[in-house]
């Protein structure tokens, strides 16, 4: 995977109107500078209106187009046949998937980036729209493959940053060709670690311990936060200010499915039955409506036992025949035994369909119950996750890569993570998180970790709150759909809680990085938000780039803008090959980086480099274009 180094577009369309898109616009617009056209599909709906008020700003080049789907007329309209490239950002895979193909006929040579989830089917969508490119004529540069059609999933740019804050607070993963690395904060008067590889921030003063807070600008500022400094700077500062290292992460591995059990049948069969929910058919409803019923058949049986004097178990059968409408009409009985005969019919049509909806109930949560895994009683230090969706499954995933032991909360049984959770042996909970009691039997007490992941800001915030309750200590992660609001939740709850850890994230705003620099022809291996500003992790050839070639490793650095972390031979791209962007890491046949290389050694021709980069310092990194200064909205 290269970056070609290349002129700046002038012209980008994206399609969309959620967070996501609207995240996108932002960081095209203010940060890279380039004229964005937005196709919403209504301007009521999503963030349609925060969109539209980024094109009544004078300033902002952003253009509006609204249309209710994105047709080939639609697509001519907003530019597509001249633009440099194009983020379709829909949610759903398929109207992504049909306008890509319609933009690659109108526009061969357009950059194509995909929001989709299914990963299998995006690495075939990469292959056949790249072949489409050179089927219709327009370029045999191969090098040109290597950005026109990136397939990204929101779900897997945001989830690694969601799991290391959960499972050590503090640090973002980064994957490169099977390698795991992470950024850790070292504190004040702390040397660095033996697999700490370079210095990427220096943290604020006021959050020198929380590099995600999201309180503090990117700014330069004596006392702000500084990212990829110089020596001097990193030296007399880290006396008083805690510093971001990149580190490498030595443990990764697979999750592996719980061994097999060795014992017998029999044995197992056994024990499975001891532990099933047998408890739940004597809830209070269930003995409820069994105590009216037995109270019913008594007086029925008391009452049959005077008008018709004769054996006691006869005195109660009948009732029970009349109540179930099983017994022959007593025509040729008693007047009292026909009257009591009808009052247990009567009383059977009203208390029949309470028995029948009480073990129904009792039977659904028997199931329930069955399906999940309750944790063990002396289970702690685990990580709790709530929601296992889209997000809550990828989550669940990569959890199971590290030694962290986890506890799944989920309502639905039918929810995508369910059967990962099942197949990995994971402890699960199949009920409502905020429901009274849950959390408790998730053992929130004992837990280190708390990771919200459902799609409901609302249920995420008051589930927090009651874990909070619960254990005050807890390091919350939770998702938050709206970028401001998990601004002010992260503040209160930091306020509230100042000696606990709390991060509110959106997962757009996680992503959006990714999309853009995909968008202006860079695959991004990472992204590390730092305070409120962010690194981004790129892989460059060397040869031909100004600012590289020719120059030491020590040279390549500029001070707040880019530094060269590792080098590598680089090969020419294969054409049946299409880099993985969706897993958020790189895969290559390629042999590996030098990730210690020494500060003299002079960048060639052949190498290819990692670098850890500001947005800015990208932009002027892969265009020699100084872009103008960054907006604080984003």
């Amino acid at each position: 995977m290269s970056i070609a180094f290349g002129e700046r577009s002038q012209h980008m369309v994206i399609c969309g109107d959620d967070g996501l898109a609207h995240r996108l616009a932002v960081t095209l617009d203010a940060v890279c500078g380039e004229a964005v056209t937005v196709v919403l599909s209504s301007r009521r709906e999503g963030h349609a209106s925060e969109i539209a008020a980024l094109h009544r700003d004078p300033q902002s080049p952003v253009e509006l187009l609204v249309a209710a789907h994105p047709d080939e007329q639609t697509l001519r309209a907003a530019g597509v046949e001249r633009a440099a490239a194009l983020a379709l950002t829909y949610r759903e895979d398929q109207v992504n998937v049909t306008a890509a193909l319609l933009a690659r006929t109108l526009n061969p040579t357009i950059r194509l980036v995909i929001r989709m989830y299914n990963r299998e089917r995006g690495e075939h969508l990469e292959r056949l729209l790249d072949r489409a490119v050179l089927a219709l004529g327009r370029t045999d540069d191969l090098t040109v493959l290597d950005t026109s059609t990136t397939v990204l999933s929101d779900a897997d740019t945001a989830v690694p940053e969601l799991v290391a804050a959960a499972a050590v607070g503090q640090g973002h993963t980064l994957q490169v060709e099977g390698q795991v690395f992470r950024g850790v904060v070292r504190p004040a008067r702390t040397a660095p670690g033996s697999a700490d590889l370079a210095t990427l921030a220096v943290l604020s003063g006021a959050h020198q311990d929380d590099p995600a807070s999201e309180d503090s600008p990117e700014t330069p500022g004596e006392e702000g936060t500084q990212l990829l400094p110089d020596t001097v700077t990193s030296y007399h500062r880290q006396f008083t200010h805690g510093r971001l290292m990149l580190e490498e992460v030595t443990h990764h591995h697979p999750p592996e499915a719980p061994p097999r059990d060795r014992r017998t049948y029999g044995a197992w069969l056994r024990d499975r039955l001891a532990h099933l929910p047998w408890k739940v058919f004597l809830s209070r409803e269930v003995l409820a409506v069994f105590r009216a019923l037995a109270a019913i058949v008594l007086v029925l049986a008391g009452a049959t036992a005077l008008a018709e004097p004769g054996p006691l178990w006869k005195s109660v059968y009948l009732p029970l025949l009349d109540i179930f409408t099983m017994g022959d009409p007593a025509t040729d009985e008693s007047p009292a035994r026909r009257v009591l005969q009808l009052i247990a019919g009567f009383v059977g049509l009203a208390v029949l369909p309470l028995v029948v909806a009480a073990t129904m109930n009792a039977t659904e949560a028997f199931r329930k119950a069955s399906v999940g895994h309750p944790p063990a009683e002396d289970l702690s230090d685990h990580i709790v996750l709530v929601g296992l969706g889209k997000i809550g499954t990828r989550a669940l995933a990569q959890l199971r890569t590290t030694d962290h032991q986890v506890v799944a909360v989920e309502r639905d049984p039918r929810a995508r993570g369910v059967a990962l959770a099942r197949e990995l042996g994971v402890p699960l909970l199949l009920e409502d998180a905020g429901a009274p009691g849950v959390l408790d039997r998730a053992r929130i007490r004992q837990s280190k970790s708390l990771l919200v992941l459902t799609r409901d800001d609302g249920e995420n915030l008051d589930i927090v709150m009651a874990a909070r309750e619960a254990n005050p200590q807890v390091r919350v992660v939770m998702r938050l759909y709206d970028d401001d609001f998990a601004a002010t939740v992260s503040r209160t709850m930091r306020a509230s809680y100042p000696d606990a850890t709390t991060r509110s994230r959106s997962v757009s705003a996680l992503a959006a990085p990714s999309f853009a620099a995909a968008m202006m022809g860079r695959h991004v291996l990472g992204v590390m938000p730092v305070e409120r500003g962010s690194l981004l992790f790129t892989v460059v050839d060397v040869a031909g780039h100004p600012e590289l070639e020719g120059r030491s490793v020590h040279q390549a650095f500029r001070e707040n803008e880019w530094r060269v972390l590792a080098v590598g031979p680089a090969t020419p791209p294969s054409s049946s090959s299409s880099p993985d962007t969706l897993g958020g890491g790189l895969r290559l046949d390629r042999p590996g980086f030098d990730w210690r290389p020494s500060h003299g050694r002079i960048l060639r021709a052949g190498d290819r480099v990692v670098v850890a980069s500001t947005r800015r310092g990208l932009d002027f990194l892969m265009t020699g274009v100084q872009p103008h200064p960054v907006d604080p909205r984003t």
